[in-house]
């Protein structure tokens, strides 16, 4: 057997050698390294031998295997230098001596940075992410959350309907419901996705937009443990200390109900067309969930209370990266992007 180890090493050698063509090398490596190669069928022989001479056998095969490897690997460069200076003497136009083809990298949107940045933050929290449709039927994106019909709080919210009879959803709160009715309680969730309203924009307000809602429900949750959340929100996106106002705020999906605002970036809290002059950016909407909408999810709301909040992730990408127009981020202008270089 270890014959045969020499025999077959110097027929392969002359074989490679012999080579004209890359194909035929590689039709040789299939021949002799291959699955069903000269070689590893003879290493199917290991089962009939000895352990002594399993063992010699063993070391030649292996070292006839990487010594063919390596000769296999030589020829297939020998051949590409050859066609490369072939090509050259034959007149073509191709210089290897040019530099090569700078094919550019794109970046992740600023919007879609920060929303994985708060992905990462709030699953670090124990918190799911969760999803929905964004044409979405009436009840979920109004009723559930305790707006009826004809309730003034549905003048908020220009919507686009669709000729079905559902709409373009207007924030990413019916997400909430639906897991609620899916999971039931306790529940820690986000909602992050595009939302539409017929806006007219301006400097901070585009018909498309992102958000990013969020829900947790236990025995015992009070105000104390959404600001506490929101906080370390904030401090985390900004890697820094951030000056925040509470305010009292109405929106019927909580009671009570809060606007956190956020000190404007662009201009320091001196005033401009972002924060409208007033120095403040409205960030963070929340509040304690309204019993109607635990009753819509179908939670006990004598044993469980929530709170609630919603984040617009457009706008916390502008302050993030000192944007200070919302419709550059809707432009396509490949040149506003490629700034942002996270990956």
């Amino acid at each position: 057997m270890i014959d045969k180890i020499s025999n077959l090493r110097d027929a392969a050698i002359g074989r490679i050698k012999e080579a004209v063509n890359s194909a035929e090398v590689e039709e040789l490596r299939v021949k002799l390294l291959g699955k069903k190669g000269e070689l590893t069928e003879m290493l199917k022989d290991l089962k009939n031998m000895d352990i002594e001479e399993r063992k010699q056998f063993g070391q030649k095969a292996n070292a006839l295997k990487t010594e063919l490897t390596e000769i296999i690997e030589g020829k297939f460069k020998e051949l590409s230098v050859k066609d490369v200076k072939k090509s050259l003497s034959s007149g073509s136009n191709f210089d290897i001596s040019l530099p090569g083809t700078n094919f550019k990298l794109g970046s992740l949107h600023p919007v879609t940075i920060v929303q994985k940045e708060i992905e990462r933050i709030f699953t670090g929290m124990g918190f799911n992410i969760v999803d929905g449709p964004e044409a979405e039927e009436e009840f979920f994106n109004f009723e559930a959350l305790n707006i009826p019909k004809h309730h003034p709080a549905r003048d908020m919210q220009d919507t686009y309907w669709l000729e079905n009879g559902s709409l373009l959803r207007t924030h990413t709160s019916p997400c909430q419901v639906r897991a609620m009715q899916k999971y039931g309680a306790p529940l820690k969730v986000i909602a992050p996705g595009r939302c539409f309203r017929n806006e007219s924009t301006d400097a901070s307000h585009e018909n498309t937009f992102f958000q990013l809602e969020g829900m947790m429900i236990d025995k015992n949750v009070s105000i104390a443990n959404l600001i506490y959340v929101m906080k370390l929100l904030l401090s985390e996106v900004f890697q820094r200390d951030v000056k925040i106002r509470l305010r009292p705020g109405f929106f019927p999906f909580v009671e009570p109900g809060f606007e956190l605002d956020l000190n404007c970036m662009i201009c320091g809290g001196k005033g401009c067309p972002t924060c409208k002059h007033s120095g403040w950016i409205e960030l963070l909407p929340c509040g304690m969930v309204h019993p109607n909408v635990l009753r819509y999810g179908g939670i006990d709301t004598e044993e469980y209370t929530g709170f609630a909040f919603g984040l617009g992730l457009t706008r916390l990408a502008m302050m993030k990266y000192g944007i200070s127009d919302i419709r550059v981020l809707n432009s396509g202008d490949l040149r506003a992007m490629e700034q942002f270089s996270v990956r």
